[in-house]
């Protein structure tokens, strides 16, 4: 049978990462740093044999995919199934804010409640659904090919899950960094796990670079 090959791929770094505000399905840009990773992850992918880049259409993803496009001489295909979680209310507030002001959807959140979702926003069955089916959809059409996906922290960790059988309330331990290289195989009896979080590509930092 033959298999789809997946590189899955976090956005690059914003300023909302580093200052722990949640984004959701807001669409904000990539920082310096997140451009920088940008295009690392696309150099890095440069010499891959890849038939298609699929990518949330938020600006944060898109611009990371875009940069893999120049490198590999191919095209970017949005897919809104790829976005982020949708978070509602929690959506432009840090983690501290919600602490404070929502203790109580807080801790349903902390502690990964599987159906609990935030005023206006998905649960995590919902939200798994919604990632897997559309990481599913995807694969299919290309059997025997290789494909990059690229989207959210959160579209990652459900990939993971996927994969490795987690549960959605099993803790996280393990990494979703920025523009760092996933890899998983796809069969029509679902996902399984190559390669997890290679961060090769961005050993150097941004300040070393005089060239890009």
């Amino acid at each position: 049978m033959d298999v789809t090959r997946i590189i899955a791929i976090r956005h690059g770094e914003t300023a909302w990462n580093v200052d722990t505000r949640i984004q959701g399905q807001l669409d904000i840009p990539l920082n310096d740093t997140g451009q920088w990773q940008a295009r690392r992850v696309g150099q890095a992918l440069a010499g891959e044999a890849v038939q298609a880049i699929y990518a949330s259409d938020l600006a944060r993803a898109w611009q990371t995919a875009a940069q893999v496009a120049e490198h590999t001489g191919l095209s970017v295909t949005p897919h809104l199934g790829l976005r982020e979680r949708g978070f509602g209310e929690f959506e432009g507030k840090t983690f501290a804010e919600i602490e404070a002001h929502l203790p109580e959807q807080a801790r349903l959140w902390r502690t990964r409640d599987p159906v609990f979702a935030p005023d206006g926003g998905e649960s995590l069955i919902v939200f798994r659904q919604r990632v897997v089916d559309t990481a599913a959809e995807l694969a299919a059409r290309h059997p025997g090919e290789q494909i990059v996906l690229v989207a959210h922290g959160g579209v990652m960790d459900i990939l993971y899950r996927a994969a490795t059988g987690q549960e959605l309330q099993a803790p996280r331990t393990w990494a979703l960094g920025n523009a760092a290289i996933n890899r998983l195989l796809w069969t029509p009896q679902g996902f399984t796990l190559v390669g997890w979080s290679d961060t090769q590509h961005l050993q150097d930092s941004p300040l070393d670079e005089n060239h890009s």
